[in-house]
């Protein structure tokens, strides 16, 4: 995987500082991605309400790879409208990721690290989806890091 750009977030007001330095580096948020337990998804409602929900989920070569139920909202909102975030926290940090989840197999590596992750299998038959982002975040509340704030982009092929 090639790695993504680091700049700072744009959110005038909030005093980030404008140069990258400082910054975290990628493997900072893939390790909180690799350790989060439970995610936060969020999707569109046909009627363009927002609809977030918690999924387990694992990152795996570069991407966020998760199920659900073939007949929940979360589905639905994915299968008409793919673009979506999900954010992951671990005590003060968090990582949320951008981008367009795309449904399909499981592969055994994935299966794997889920089983490894959760103690039981994707439950088999459900929808897989895997986000591979297009634009991450880095965030902090912890004393002293709120300005480690990062934004990531990742190169589009």
């Amino acid at each position: 995987m090639i790695e993504p750009h680091a700049s700072r977030p744009y959110a005038p007001g909030y005093g980030l500082p404008p140069e990258a330095d400082g910054t975290w580096p990628w493997p900072w948020a893939q390790a909180l991605l690799r350790r989060a337990q439970r995610y936060l998804l969020a999707t569109t409602r046909a009627d363009g309400r927002p609809h977030l929900m918690p999924v387990w989920a694992v990152w795996h070569d570069g991407a966020l790879w998760f199920s659900t139920g073939a007949g929940s909202a979360k589905h639905r909102n994915l299968s008409a409208r793919p673009r979506c975030s999900i954010a992951a926290e671990d005590g003060p940090h968090t990582v949320v990721l951008e981008g367009t989840a795309a449904r399909t197999e499981l592969p055994t590596g994935v299966s794997r690290a889920y089983e490894d992750k959760y103690a039981e299998p994707m439950p088999p038959g459900e929808p897989v989806y895997r986000l591979a982002p297009e634009v991450a975040f880095g965030l902090s509340d912890a004393a002293g890091e709120f300005a480690k704030a990062t934004r990531w982009s990742f190169p589009s092929f």
